[in-house]
């Protein structure tokens, strides 16, 4: 038997063709089970948690965006210094790890610099700061989540 090798093209048209089946039958009408319980992971049509990933691009909406790519599940913002202190500039990064609304299943990373004679100059950035946007996140993700599943 001869296959095409799996490629991200290849794997692309794989997962589009089976999210347009999936619509297709849903279409139908038929007997859908009242109050279904939408799993998380079956609840994307990118490569990650469809409620992290918005949850997460709300999050970081103060901040210019780099790079968002769904597939991969990577957000990067623009360095962002807030008006009432230019002195000083923050940077995020956002990984969504899984399809799963997980805890695990997100990290973020801050950068911080200062302002010091005119240049940047890297600065700490404290654990509780990550760990609340973290928590943010993933606050704002179960009520995605929640709503979904009301509606």
């Amino acid at each position: 038997m001869n296959r095409a090798p799996l490629t991200l093209s290849n794997t692309l048209r794989i997962l589009f063709a089976g999210a347009a089946s999936a619509a297709l039958v849903a279409c139908g009408g038929g007997d859908r089970p009242r109050n279904a319980d939408l799993a998380a992971s079956q609840v994307n049509t990118i490569g990650v948690n469809s409620y992290l990933w918005r949850a997460s691009l709300e999050t970081v909406s103060f901040a210019p965006l780099l790079q968002a790519d769904s597939a991969g599940g990577v957000i990067v913002t623009d360095w962002y210094a807030n008006p009432q202190n230019p002195g000083e500039r923050v940077k995020v990064t956002v990984a969504i790890l899984d399809q799963d609304l997980r805890a695990d299943a997100l990290r973020v990373a801050a950068s911080r610099q200062v302002s010091q004679n005119g240049n940047w100059v890297d600065a700490p950035v404290q654990a509780a700061t990550v760990q609340k946007l973290e928590d943010i996140i993933l606050t704002k993700a179960r009520d995605l989540r929640r709503k979904a599943l009301a509606s």
